[in-house]
């Protein structure tokens, strides 16, 4: 295999949708293992067009380059209730990735 599947995980604030079906959010990536290149995402949040839109921010980037320009792309775009739940899990799932590629 030439990618790696990770996942970040975090609480979800009381009152949300996804909060009723998970208690947790989790973003999932699947990152190209020589470059650190997220190549596919996924999260958790109720909607499609969260889901969509998280991904979008995510796609792209090199985890070689560490998560500041993704951390800093969800606090300036994402307004939804779940923007702490989503940094959480983002620096959740660069710590796992901190541990794969050592």
């Amino acid at each position: 295999m030439k990618t790696y599947f990770l996942a970040g995980h975090s609480r979800l604030p009381q009152g949300m949708a996804a909060q009723s079906v998970f208690d947790s959010l989790t973003i999932t990536v699947e990152v190209d293992k020589k470059y650190g290149v997220i190549i596919e995402s996924s999260c958790t949040l109720a909607t499609e067009h969260g889901r969509a839109y998280v991904q979008q921010i995510i796609r792209g980037h090199s985890l070689k380059d560490g998560i500041d320009d993704i951390l800093e792309a969800i606090r300036e775009g994402y307004r939804g209730k779940a923007v702490n739940a989503l940094i959480a899990a983002v620096k959740d799932l660069y710590s796992q990735y901190e541990y794969s590629s050592t």
